[in-house]
């Protein structure tokens, strides 16, 4: 796909339909867009949020190792969020990996589907809640399967991956919620860091040394 400075026709579209010029922003644009969509979104928690992020934070503080799971790119960005935790010396494991273990009560699982319906996802969610490991989810979808089995879940208001009709965000797909698992994730971590009193030379020995 070659890329131009010069308007689309609809020719060009495949729908036979291109946006006006007037419409398309520049990148600077763009990203000031997903700003604004990631800003308007943390307004519109639900008013439980609080509470549910900080009993997420504290079972992760106190499980005795923390399990990560998402599909795709949330997946991705829970990889992101686990690589904090271990840096604040939490013991932690990427689902998936062939040196992880099995899960057992006492443990966490933390799991990001924009839908809650993720098969997988909920595989494994109900496999950690039938031995008595502690379910954390992030989801878009408060009557989900995946949030009826988490002990705590943290709902994200974000269009789903499969709402293109742009009323909730203008980015493609589940952009926005992958974003938000991303930023809550950071969230997570910076406050289990503050409330450690642990410095950043303190945390740094753990930043891997095999690259």
């Amino acid at each position: 796909m070659v890329f131009t400075d010069s308007p689309r026709s609809a020719a060009d579209d495949p729908a036979g339909v291109a946006p006006p010029a007037s419409t398309v922003p520049s990148v600077l644009g763009a990203l000031q867009q997903i700003l604004a969509e990631n800003a308007a979104l943390f307004t519109r928690l639900p008013p439980e949020a609080e509470a549910n992020l900080a009993a997420v934070a504290d079972r992760l503080r106190t499980a005795d190792r923390v399990f990560v799971l998402g599909a795709g790119r949330s997946g991705l960005a829970l990889g992101m969020t686990a690589m904090r935790l271990m840096h604040l010396g939490l013991a932690v494991n990427v689902v998936g990996e062939v040196t992880t273990p099995a899960i057992r009560a006492g443990d966490a699982l933390l799991v990001a589907s924009g839908s809650g319906s993720t098969a997988g996802i909920v595989r494994a969610a109900e496999t950690a809640h039938g031995v008595g490991a502690s379910v954390l989810a992030l989801t878009t979808a408060a009557d989900s399967r995946l949030a009826d089995l988490a002990d705590v879940c943290v709902i994200l208001p974000a269009a789903q991956k499969q709402d293109r009709g742009g009323s909730v965000s203008a980015q493609y797909a589940g952009a926005l919620f992958e974003q938000a698992v991303v930023l809550v994730g950071d969230a997570l971590f910076f406050s289990l860091w503050r409330a450690s009193g642990a410095t950043a030379d303190e945390l740094w020995p753990r930043h891997a040394n095999l690259e």
